[in-house]
């Protein structure tokens, strides 16, 4: 059996050969540089499709790379503006808010200042009926806070309604939309009586009712219409609204009317409670009596 021979080669005896190959074919080139031309040339054309096709493919891996890296960098970008926009955002209305409520607060200052001469608490609507107006709502003061029965609550540019329960914390406040509601109202300017209805159904149209007007009063659209001093519950010169649509009864004594309410009741966030109550009218008949 024929042993197969083992051929050790010593790199450094490799490494010598290659360069002595070098050398010689350095040697060869500038040797014999015109007789190699055409090689050099064959080569050349060779070589070269190759070297621009490696180029090319190397400069559109460049390309995509640079792309990806722009991407990437405009992607971090506009996570990151679209972060500052939704924290501008929530500051504007976080700033539009507080700009409303400052608002509401410079209106219930004036009317404040509109009824001096009545003692109030302010308060907050904390519940309404589950419909499109405050006919009926709770507030956030009661009887811990001194708010009874009986007690006016006003609102905007006047009369919001009358507090009908009260509990420990907190009220429910009838309004003068209410189907129930009835006050008794008088025209500012002649003093002329009649009656404000509730009417949920006609305040569909922003107005409710107005009733038993002298056929004789001197009255137009657009007067002012504010409580009575015969109410027996509604303290006297509160605005309730404006009066329009004047028609003759059928009876021809009296007329009615609508009136537009002084207080926008689409929506209602703070309130003043006027914290003194109408004094019960003295019967002339049992003063005598007396």
């Amino acid at each position: 059996m024929r042993r197969r021979t083992k051929f050790n080669i010593n790199p450094k005896h490799l490494f010598i050969s290659g360069a002595l190959l070098c050398f010689v074919l350095i040697f060869v080139s500038f040797q014999y540089k015109e007789q190699l031309s055409p090689v050099k040339t064959a080569a050349g054309n060779v070589i070269s499709p190759m070297q621009n096709g490696i180029n090319s493919i190397g400069h559109a891996i460049s390309d995509q790379v640079e792309k990806l890296s722009s991407l990437n960098k405009l992607l971090k970008e506009n996570a990151t503006l679209k972060n500052q926009v939704g924290n501008l955002s929530y500051e504007n209305k976080i700033l539009l808010q507080d700009k409303y409520e400052l608002d509401r607060f410079r209106d219930l200052y004036k009317l404040d200042k509109k009824y001096a001469d009545y003692p109030k608490v302010g308060a907050r609507v904390i519940d309404a009926d589950p419909n499109s107006w405050y006919n009926s709502f709770r507030i956030d003061k009661g009887a811990d806070d001194g708010i009874a029965v009986n007690m006016n609550v006003i609102a905007g540019n006047g009369l919001v309604g009358i507090v009908e329960e009260v509990g420990k914390n907190w009220a429910r406040v009838k309004s003068i939309i209410d189907d129930s509601s009835n006050v008794s109202g008088m025209f500012l300017k002649t003093s002329d009586q009649c009656i404000v209805n509730g009417d949920l159904e006609l305040y569909n149209s922003g107005v409710i009712g107005v009733e038993l007007i002298s056929k004789d009063a001197k009255v137009s659209d657009g007067y002012e219409v504010v409580t009575s001093p015969i109410s027996d519950k509604y303290l006297q010169g509160i605005l309730i609204g404006y009066i329009s649509d004047l028609t003759v009864d059928p009876n021809n004594l009296t007329k009615t009317a609508h009136l537009t309410p002084a207080v926008d009741f689409d929506r209602l966030e703070e309130v003043l409670i006027i914290t003194e109550l109408k004094e019960p009218l003295v019967d002339i008949d049992d003063t005598k009596k007396k």
